[in-house]
This record gives C-alpha cells, sequence and structure tokens, in this order.
C-alpha cells in the first residue's frame, strides 16, 4: 500500500525535474487544438514510464493509461496544456515571446501532471485500478474536452472512469499552497450573446430621417443590466457583460448597425434558460419600440462545472491529510470563470480543485489575475500539485469504491 509521505518524499526529491519542465514548456505557448512542441515535450517525458500512450486523431492531445497490478476503480487526472494569446510582461528570464504566454498556468498543469505520472508509474504494483493521464489542448476557448470525449478519451482503459479530477492554479486571491473546491456548482456555464441592431442610417445633423441603431443599441445594453438583477434569485446569480459593442465609422454619420456581444454566466440549468429566452426578448421589445430590426443569437458554449458531493468531501479529506488541514479550505461560492472540464465531469463524478500559487513576495488580494499580461505563478506548487494528482489517484483505488 503507497503511503502518502513517501509519495510527499518522492514529490520533494523530483521538484528540480518539474521546474525545468515548466520553465521549458512555458517558453514554447501555443495556441488552441494544436500544440506540436507542447505534445512533443509531454511525450518525450512519458516516454519510459510503461504507460499506453495515444494520441489524438483532430487535435494535439495525449492520453496515457497506467495499469495497476491488480482491479479496481479507474481514476483520471486532467492537466491542460494551451496558452493564451497574451503578450507576456513579467519579466521573468524564461518568459515567453511572441505574443503568446501560458498566462493561465497551463504549463504548470502539465508539469504537475507528468509529475504525477513519474510518481505513479514506479508503484504500479501497489495500484488497485488504472489510472488515466488526459493531457488536453483548446481548453481556452476551444472546447479541447469535448472533442477528446468524442475520440474515446472515457473509454480509454477499457473502461469508463469512476472518478475524475482537475487541478487549477491561481495567479491572485488564493495563497500560495492552499487548495480549496467545493461541491455542487464550482464554475458557471459560459454562453454568448450577440445582437445586431439595424437601423437606417443617415446624417447626424437629421436623426429623424434615419433609424438610430446607436442609442438602440446602448438602451439594450443597460436594460439587460437591470434584467439580470431583477429576474433572478441572488443565491442563484447570472451575470452578463457586454464586452464589445461595435457601429458606427464617423461621429456626423448615422450608421445602418450596430453589433453588440456579451458573456453570459450562470449557475444552474434553470437560470440558463431564462436568460437564454428573456434576454433576447429584452432585446426585440427594444428593437420593435425604435422601429428597428434584430438579428440575436444565444449559444450555449460550456455548461457548468459540477463537483459531485461524495468527491468533493474525498477531495477534501485527502488534501488535508496529504498537505495538513491548514492548506485546504472549502471554497464558500462558485466562480464565474468557465471550464471545459465541465464535459467531463457530466459523465463522470468528479472535482475540479483550485491551488493558489501566487509568489510570496505579491499580495495575494491585488496581484494580477490568471490571464494578465503579467500573472505569474510560483514554481514551489509544482510539487505540491503533482503530489496531489498522485494521491487522489491512490486513495480513490485504495477506497475500493
Amino acid at each position: 500500500m503507497t503511503s502518502l509521505s513517501t509519495l510527499l518524499d518522492d514529490a520533494r526529491a523530483l521538484h528540480p525535474d518539474l521546474v525545468q519542465i515548466r520553465h521549458d514548456l512555458h517558453g514554447i505557448p501555443e495556441l488552441g487544438l494544436q500544440l506540436p512542441r507542447t505534445q512533443e515535450r509531454v511525450l518525450s517525458e512519458l516516454d519510459g514510464l510503461g504507460l499506453e500512450v495515444s494520441t489524438g486523431e483532430s487535435v494535439s492531445s495525449v492520453t496515457a493509461v497506467l495499469r495497476g497490478a491488480r482491479p479496481g476503480p479507474t481514476v483520471l487526472l486532467r492537466g491542460d496544456m494551451d496558452a493564451l494569446p497574451v503578450a507576456e510582461e513579467t519579466g521573468l528570464d524564461f518568459a515567453a515571446g511572441d505574443g503568446r504566454m501560458h498566462a493561465c498556468g497551463h504549463d504548470l498543469h502539465t508539469t504537475m501532471l507528468l509529475g504525477a505520472a513519474k510518481l505513479l508509474a514506479p508503484r504500479r504494483d501497489q495500484l488497485a485500478g488504472d489510472v488515466v493521464f488526459m493531457f488536453q489542448p483548446g481548453e481556452e476557448g476551444y472546447d479541447g474536452a469535448a472533442r477528446m470525449i468524442e475520440e474515446g478519451l472515457l473509454d480509454a482503459s477499457g473502461r469508463k472512469p469512476d472518478a475524475a479530477y482537475a487541478l487549477h492554479v491561481m495567479s491572485s486571491w488564493i495563497k500560495r499552497g492552499v487548495f480549496t473546491t467545493r461541491g455542487g456548482p464550482m464554475l458557471s456555464a459560459s454562453n454568448r450573446l450577440r445582437v445586431t441592431v439595424r437601423g437606417r442610417g443617415g446624417h447626424g445633423s437629421a436623426p429623424f430621417r434615419a433609424v438610430d441603431p446607436v442609442p438602440v443599441a446602448c438602451e439594450m445594453v443597460t436594460a439587460l443590466q437591470t434584467f439580470v438583477t431583477r429576474r433572478f434569485d441572488i443565491f442563484d446569480p447570472v451575470v452578463l457583460t457586454v464586452g464589445m459593442i461595435h457601429g458606427g465609422t464617423q461621429e456626423n454619420v448615422i450608421p445602418d448597425e450596430v453589433t453588440f456581444a456579451a458573456t453570459v454566466r450562470s449557475f444552474s440549468p434553470e437560470a440558463q434558460a431564462v436568460v437564454k429566452d428573456g434576454s433576447i426578448r429584452v432585446c426585440e421589445g427594444i428593437a420593435a419600440a425604435h422601429g428597428a430590426e434584430l438579428d440575436a443569437e444565444f449559444v450555449e458554449l460550456y455548461p457548468v462545472t459540477v463537483n459531485d458531493a461524495a468527491e468533493t468531501s474525498f477531495v477534501t479529506d485527502t488534501l488535508s491529510e496529504l498537505h495538513g488541514e491548514e492548506r485546504f479550505t472549502p471554497a464558500p461560492n462558485p466562480v464565474a470563470g468557465s471550464e471545459d472540464f465541465s464535459r467531463v465531469l457530466d459523465e463522470v463524478p468528479g472535482a475540479m480543485i483550485a491551488l493558489g500559487a501566487c509568489p510570496d513576495d505579491l499580495d495575494v488580494a491585488s496581484a494580477p489575475n490568471n490571464h494578465s499580461p503579467r500573472a505569474q505563478f510560483d514554481d514551489a506548487v509544482l510539487g505540491d500539485g503533482a503530489v496531489a494528482y498522485a494521491a487522489l489517484a491512490v486513495q480513490r483505488q485504495q477506497s475500493g469504491n
């Protein structure tokens, strides 16, 4: 039986190698679903571990299966690999260039998952079940998890996983080395509302001869903010943020149309259904009142990331035992960010876990957030994450459930 103390000791010994892997990955950030250099590095690190390794057909994914010596539960561990189109401004000596950056910490996730594979592979004789390592591209807006599922991820070991876990590092708001999660909704659903208001252009000096779409669109934007504060229970909230609005060419020309787009976040299927129907109706009513026409589209992107209650309790107990109770704190509320790991949790009970990675010399309350060009993540948590992945797999298998 694998002890948590020996896992911790081995993770500490592995730490220098993990730092080098992370720095190397940080220097080769790749976007979207095709990550050839990242995939190559992952494959090179897995080589020799005795895993059953396969790569994606349409995406640069890597799936690796570690067979335990005895039958038991199959556990899936996810690490996402893609970067963001963000020009790095951290000033780190291993900073990336070319307008791309691992500003969300996926280089740490990939490294931690590789670390877990390196910790577990020598212990295959002690494992009662299989471990599936999911190295995923395209988390940042490309729905890479769905692509991997379509290509057979959940059947990689020959049976559907019994449990699935993912870690996500945070560059702010959580103290370094502290884990947090919660049962039920952990992250919001993500949807897109796109609206085009069609009026009739004209000269800015004679708006009565035109149907001006600019004030109509502006009225819609403000009305949508009121809509989400009056139609939804404050304990089942909706966030609607208009992040883009375009229209017109110069100040004295009334344009024919204006387009705006919003991100819409919700935490339950019921709230999502209401906001989907209601937001479009709000815009339709305003357009009709002004004699304008409307094209509106509500696109459902990612479902709510829902943590299984029993698995969340298991994660809480395991991480508290592994790192100490002071290193785990329950998340009081869900977060309005979204994740395509929700696709996996829709099929397999499990949990999404956050890990604080803010460097000690920064104030956790004011440090740059994930996705910032100045976001920084402390290498010190690499071993913490790797051993957390490994311990979750080992303890879940030893529980036999």
